[in-house]
């Protein structure tokens, strides 16, 4: 096989890149490396994705027998992570853990500063769960068919509180709103946990939230649950119907949580980094906590991740469109 020049260095480069990657996270392996795997969490301290990606590291850390650390990078609904980790070097040293404003933000905000399918090389799914429908005691309406008649009786007059523009919470309401032809107040929080206090004294009517979130508040009595997000009930909350159960067939909105590489990481890097990632979720500990958490493990390839982001992204991209959201900042 021959090249010409350009393309014979384009060639080098990239097996250059190969090399260092793999001898990089072989060394680790080896436990010989002392430049550590650092996994970016594009939110705060405490928040369920920052336990996420701080378990992710300490079991990739006994995997890989190498050090790997989080560190949070907050800010933007998460876009502030993600930029970090696209304009990192593709070595396998930087990672990503992506939840579901990975894809709803840069879906709802074009100026977002990364796109989530060309800037990125993705390893593999760890794990996914639907969010609740959740509502006042007090709201006339105990499933989800009876919100929607009420929404189209009171165009307007329900509110439904979300953690901020361009985020699962919010695209959710506004994919209910679009496939149902109902209109029904959006008004966003800094957070999930102001929301879910502004529901529980009667502020507002509604949200969504994960299950761990919610799950409390529903079992005591003090908020009710319509039905879950997804197509199918979940194990969580057995007693609570489904999307499809509700009429929506088809409707099925999940949280999820993901591991990305910047783009043009070489293969074999991603590769083993895949591998390593369904050791973890294979664990008899690691299943035990995502049960803990609602959330079923969702192992794969590369290639089924990608074809999950692209699907997820232009269904948001739809909806938003569809909606017509005008969303400039966050």
């Amino acid at each position: 096989m021959s090249f010409h020049a350009p393309h014979r260095r384009t060639f080098i480069r990239h097996l250059a890149i190969a090399s260092l990657g793999l001898s990089g996270l072989a060394s680790q392996a080896a436990g010989t490396s002392e430049r550590p795997i650092k996994i970016i969490v594009p939110f705060a301290p405490g928040a369920g994705t920052d336990a996420m990606g701080r378990l992710v590291a300490a079991k990739l850390a006994e995997l890989l027998k190498a050090t790997v650390v989080v560190e949070n990078r907050v800010g933007a609904s998460g876009a502030l992570g993600a930029q970090a980790v696209a304009q990192s070097a593709p070595d396998g040293h930087t990672l990503l853990l992506a939840a579901a404003p990975f894809t709803t933000v840069a879906a709802a905000l074009p100026g977002a500063g990364y796109d989530p399918l060309a800037d990125f090389a993705p390893v593999g799914m760890i794990a996914q769960g639907p969010l609740v429908w959740a509502a006042n005691q007090q709201l006339p309406a105990n499933t989800l068919p009876e919100l929607v008649a009420l929404a189209r009786q009171r165009p307007g007059a329900l509110n439904y509180g979300s953690a901020g523009v361009g985020g699962i919470n919010h695209l959710v309401l506004e994919s209910l709103k679009a496939r149902t032809g109902t209109y029904i107040t959006h008004i966003p929080y800094r957070g999930i946990a102001p929301a879910t206090l502004d529901v529980l004294s009667g502020e507002i009517h509604l949200l969504t939230g994960t299950i761990p979130a919610l799950a409390p508040y529903i079992r005591d009595g003090r908020l009710k649950a319509l039905a879950v997000t997804s197509e199918r009930r979940s194990p969580a909350l057995p007693q609570v119907p489904s999307m499809a159960e509700s009429g929506m067939a088809g409707f099925d909105v999940l949280n999820y949580f993901a591991l990305m590489a910047p783009r043009d990481t070489p293969a074999p890097v991603v590769e083993r980094l895949n591998t390593a990632l369904a050791q973890l979720v294979d664990m008899p500990d690691v299943k035990a906590r995502l049960t803990l958490d609602a959330l079923e493990p969702a192992t794969g390839t590369p290639a089924a991740l990608a074809s999950f982001l692209r699907k997820d992204f232009e269904g948001w991209k739809n909806v938003v469109q569809r909606q017509n959201l005008k969303i400039d900042a966050f």
